[in-house]
């Protein structure tokens, strides 16, 4: 009967654990998971602070008592994996409610740790009142103080798919929102001229709007807010900041166990999701990929990548000879009343690459418009020259 440990219960973790126990019946498998919730939906958090969804159990995919009852997995939640001993196959496990530390070895590991919010070198990030978003817990400090503080004004700082809808949320929670990114423009996946429609319609529902100007410091006011400070010397003044500034790879597990590591420290793996120890898998946000379109290493943290990895770590780990091709990077995010979505690879990817392409933008009806509804929908489209092969796609419409 082999044994099969798996570190980190969400998204990929989750579904390596679901999908080996389908294929394996009499498999020994345990998931540790530092935190209290396992497989919960991480896209939903910005909705539930802004009462879109009303209950908090909506955001728990699977909880642990049905993984264990249902699937007959142990699950070993608030439980960290310190330490690998790859010679012994051995993981060093620390009870974090009671202290105590205890070993378990393994046939198999699978590392599926995640990412963590950065919060950058900066005077200022630990300050009362300055939030991430990447947990429950950390979904529930933020809706708290909204709840419970009736904050008037927020600052965003990161323009991506979660600042983009924590400035949505917020906003509908009765905020002003100041959002806060240093690029040209919010929404890297797209390119500028689409983005540049989403920058519009921020303003529009009233957001004021930084972009090309990078956070310098947070500062404490005198009468108990928050002041931020910007690289070209403006600031804002606020009640609270959420810094949505990007994740990197929780790879320090690996990286002490001696794994080889790759693009923004992710763990290499290859097409079974094999790290340099091929007893030892990882999947998720933790994990170096290849880009779909540019065959090129990337680290593209989505969800949907993650569960379809972790399925095929379990089908490998029961002798199927399956393999993970790469990422497309297709995702899809609301902002207020548009939507926005994109897959393969935008302009300043495929110039990076040295690639290619010819593009083409069109603003088209989302339907005839002779039918009632009809709203507009600009799309751009890049792709190969003479071989017409498709290498990236964008709209924004409603």
């Amino acid at each position: 009967m082999r044994k099969v440990l798996i570190v980190g219960g969400v998204a990929g973790g989750a579904s390596t654990a679901a999908r080996l126990r389908r294929m394996d019946e009499e498999a020994e498998i345990i998931l540790f998971e530092r935190g209290k919730y396992i497989s919960f939906a991480n896209c939903g958090l910005p909705y539930y602070i802004g009462d879109v969804i009303t209950e908090r159990e909506k955001l728990l995919v699977i909880t642990s008592e049905i993984m264990r009852t249902r699937f007959n997995i142990d699950v070993r939640t608030e439980n960290e994996v310190t330490a690998i001993d790859r010679s012994k196959k051995e993981v060093t496990v620390r009870n974090l409610a009671t202290g105590e530390e205890y070993t378990e070895c393994y046939d198999k590991l699978v590392l599926s740790p995640g990412a963590a919010p950065i919060r950058p070198p900066l005077p200022g990030m630990t300050l009362p009142h300055v939030f991430t978003l990447r947990s429950i817990p950390d979904t529930d400090a933020i809706k708290a103080f909204v709840d419970e503080k009736h904050p008037k004004r927020a600052v965003v700082v990161g323009g991506g798919f979660i600042g983009v809808e924590m400035a949505e949320n917020l906003h509908e929670r009765g905020l002003q929102i100041t959002m806060i990114e240093m690029l040209p423009q919010v929404l890297t996946p797209i390119d500028f001229e689409m983005a540049a429609l989403v920058h519009q319609h921020l303003r529009m529902k009233h957001v004021r709007l930084a972009v090309g100007d990078g956070l310098k410091a947070i500062e404490s006011t005198d009468e108990g807010g928050l002041r931020v400070l910007l690289q070209s010397g403006a600031s804002a003044e606020t009640d609270l900041v959420i810094l949505c500034i990007g994740v990197r790879p929780e790879n320090m597990l690996a990286e002490k166990a001696g794994l080889k590591l790759g693009l923004k420290g992710a763990i290499t793996v290859n097409e079974a999701m094999q790290t340099s120890d091929p007893n030892i898998y990882a999947v998720g946000d933790v994990v170096q990929v290849t880009d779909w379109v540019s065959g090129k290493p990337a680290v593209i943290p989505l969800a949907g990548p993650a569960n379809r990895q972790g399925r095929i770590v379990a089908d490998h780990i029961v002798g199927r000879e399956v393999r993970y091709k790469g990422t497309q990077g297709t995702a899809i995010v609301k902002v207020f009343d548009l939507t926005v979505a994109s897959t393969g690879l935008n302009a300043r990817q495929l110039d990076a690459a040295e690639m290619a392409y010819t593009s083409t933008v069109t603003h088209s009806p989302s339907h005839s418009g002779y039918y009632p509804g009809s709203v507009p929908m600009t799309v751009k489209l890049l792709w190969t020259p003479g071989e017409g092969k498709i290498l990236g796609a964008q709209i924004v419409g409603v």
